[in-house]
């Protein structure tokens, strides 16, 4: 693994443990040229996965992009960031076990919807406003209109 620091080809496992509840391995690596150290992430990839965008367009499943555009609707609440990383894998884990090697993004914004929505009310409606493209605040006050009454229901 190449150190993000000096970029020295050859770092050394220090540590190894599980992370993400199974989901991943955690590593604990120390830069054999620098010595500086670092983390880094392993996770089992069941298989390439392409997203299926407006106008025919494709581009690789990119988890980083879904874990910041998450992270950006919890912002500022009491969700801690392994309840993201979770959240993340589980997606991604479903998407991954459906059988197909392509996904459509629009299904990929229901599936995080549906996971926020059991998680926070407020991240769900961040996330909702971007994926449903609110232009006015009227489409808020309906949509979060929407969310409290089932929750009250």
């Amino acid at each position: 693994m190449r150190c993000p620091f000096c970029f020295h080809e050859d770092s050394q496992v220090k540590d190894s443990r599980p992370s993400e509840d199974g989901a991943a391995i955690r590593r604990r690596r120390q830069c054999g040229a620098c010595g500086a150290r670092f983390t880094t992430f392993e996770r089992i990839q069941l298989r390439e996965l392409t997203v299926l965008k407006s106008a025919d367009r494709r581009q690789p499943f990119d988890r980083d992009k879904l874990v910041r555009s998450v992270s950006i609707a919890c912002s500022k609440r009491p969700i801690e960031p392994a309840q993201i990383e979770q959240l993340v894998s589980s997606i991604q884990r479903q998407i991954e076990t459906s059988g197909e090697s392509e996904v459509a993004s629009v299904r990929i914004g229901e599936l995080v919807m549906e996971a926020l929505k059991g998680v926070d009310s407020v991240a769900y409606i961040r996330f909702a406003s971007v994926y449903k493209d609110f232009t006015e605040a009227r489409d808020f006050e309906e949509f979060a209109g929407s969310v409290s009454e089932v929750a009250r229901g």
